[in-house]
């Protein structure tokens, strides 16, 4: 469960690759239809993370945007969205976002009148998904940055992020002098350059562009542990796992 300052009246999740029923590689707890899954082992796993959760969850179909969607219960169940956040002030309804190296990144309200999932790569970042999803926030409850807490979800680590200069441009870094917090510079085997991002903290310099700076990260790269994450940059062919956050009923 993620660990962090959401009230007592907020609901959330993160989800591993352990204790489903889907077959390699996608094994086990696979929640992606859009991957190459049977299907049937997809609703099963899907089925067994909200279990006794008391959410209902909604789907987003995700495309590295900034879009976010508003979920209400008046959407229908099958609705998917394209969009790559999506926020409720309803209760019961649980935002979802899936990833397998990518950022997942909830939200709350310290009051818990509203709650939001965002799905975080760099061209979501660099895009302004966090930023979007805390505005919608704010404009939807009337609160600011400061009254938002966000958690960090697993994802790629710093030491596993290969990015090229396209991934520095997109963040206005210089590619011959950059803050080594964020893109370490190393040589490829080729001797071209490389450099190494760092997911959370470029995420972390977004949130605080909207005043959010009550920020819980899990620190967990999804690289770096085969057993419990799927990591797309590692395999390719994988699953996805999901972070979710919902208000109780």
């Amino acid at each position: 469960m993620p660990q962090w300052a959401a009230p007592a009246s907020v609901g959330s999740l993160m989800s591993t690759r352990r204790g489903g029923v889907s077959a390699a590689p996608w094994h086990s707890l696979n929640l992606s239809y859009s991957v190459g899954d049977d299907a049937a082992a997809v609703a099963a796993n899907r089925a067994q993370v909200f279990a006794g959760s008391g959410a209902t969850p909604r789907w987003l179909h995700l495309t590295h945007s900034s879009v976010v969607h508003r979920w209400r219960h008046s959407d229908g169940a099958a609705l998917s969205p394209m969009a790559d956040a999506a926020w409720t002030d309803e209760t019961g309804l649980a935002c979802v976002v899936t990833a397998a190296d990518c950022m997942p990144v909830l939200f709350s309200t310290q009051d818990g009148r509203a709650v939001a999932a965002a799905h975080a790569g760099w061209r979501g970042l660099a895009g302004g998904i966090l930023e979007n999803t805390v505005t919608a926030l704010c404009e939807g409850t009337g609160c600011t940055g400061s009254d938002i807490v966000a958690w960090l979800g697993p994802c790629i680590g710093p030491e596993h992020f290969e990015v090229g200069a396209d991934v520095l441009a997109a963040f206005a870094a210089d590619v011959d002098d950059p803050d080594i917090t964020r893109f370490k510079p190393r040589l490829r085997a080729d001797g071209s350059r490389a450099w190494l991002a760092n997911l959370p903290r470029l995420a972390r310099d977004r949130l605080c562009t909207v005043g959010v700076t009550q920020v819980s990260e899990s620190a967990l790269c999804t690289v770096q542990d085969a057993s419990r994450f799927f990591s797309h940059r590692r395999d390719r062919v994988t699953g996805r796992m999901c972070a979710a956050v919902w208000r109780r009923a």
